[in-house]
């Protein structure tokens, strides 16, 4: 039941930015036929971050298909990590972007430049309805892929924003340095995201505890078990922030158990792991307490 699920989740998240991909380079040509026609640097700056952004989420969506993939020879686990690596590269991207976004925003502030802000307000509009569809198409999602493209989204959508004010407020009065200084502080916010998302990425790659399961909770659960005195070798990681996996030594207080007494406690164990911290690939190994396993020490520190 949870395996299906999990799929499922695969399929809508390729799925969803498939959908954001489309619409994202769509926008894109609008806005680069609108941002000559307005004489606008800033929006023909936003159109080159925008075509990046295209750019990065075609490899989010390549990379999300291809982490649907079932298990090989090759990569036992399958090809879920794949999907990390689209959010660490588009997490680059946006990184390049927002640096390139406040390099540009400097000299317009020393020097405002005046533009068509009545063109700039009805394009503006149409970015934040089509930007804002899709980040609310992304926001159902729960990959780590999902969350980086949606910022990459949120972050037009912000953008455009701070366009509509600033074209609305320049209509009346003469003050083009507010876009700007608006959109240094825009590509501040994603710089701020970007680095938590980095930061989750490389716990993830690092083999980090999955940060929503206390291992220390697991543990006093697993051992209020009748049957269990002891756990050792106990292993807790992650595969793409979803796909949590566990492994561990369960040391048995009976000194001999048949095999039908093997199989209740694995199942009891493994619904546990499964309905309440969310576990969806568990191997067991149990033992007696006069057994001397090799591993003892192994995680003892966790």
């Amino acid at each position: 039941m949870g395996h299906s699920h999990h799929h499922h989740s695969h399929g809508k998240s390729t799925e969803n930015i498939a959908i954001a991909f489309f619409l994202n380079l769509a926008f894109t040509i609008i806005e680069l036929i609108g941002g000559f026609y307005t004489n606008s640097l800033a929006i023909m700056s936003d159109a080159l971050h925008d075509l990046g952004d295209s750019l990065s989420l075609g490899l989010s969506w390549f990379f999300q298909k291809k982490s649907t993939k079932k298990a090989t020879k090759k990569y036992s686990y399958g090809y879920k990590r794949f999907s990390l690596l689209g959010a660490i590269i588009n997490s680059i991207v946006l990184v390049v972007g927002s640096v390139f976004i406040i390099k540009e925003a400097i000299p317009r502030i020393i020097t405002p430049e005046s533009t068509d802000a009545k063109g700039m307000m009805w394009l503006a509009v149409l970015g934040i309805v089509v930007n804002g569809a899709a980040v609310l198409k992304l926001n159902k999602g729960t990959s780590i892929n999902e969350r980086v493209v949606s910022l990459h989204l949120l972050e037009d959508v912000l953008g455009w924003v701070v366009v509509l004010l600033a074209s609305i407020v320049m209509q009346f009065w003469d003050v083009p340095v507010l876009d700007p200084v608006l959109s240094v502080g825009i590509a501040g916010f994603v710089l701020f995201n970007v680095y938590r998302n980095i930061k989750e990425s490389l716990r993830i790659i690092l083999q980090g505890t999955p940060v929503n399961i206390s291992i220390d909770e697991l543990k006093k659960r697993l051992v209020a078990f009748e049957e269990i005195e002891n756990i050792h070798d106990c292993h807790l990681w992650t595969m793409d922030g979803e796909y949590n996996v566990f492994t561990a030594h369960l040391i048995l207080k009976e000194k001999s158990f048949s095999w039908e007494e093997a199989k209740y406690i694995k199942r009891k164990v493994k619904k546990l792991l499964h309905d309440e911290f969310h576990l969806e690939h568990i191997t067991l190994e149990l033992e007696v307490s006069a057994y001397e396993c090799e591993y003892e020490n192994c995680g003892s520190s966790i």
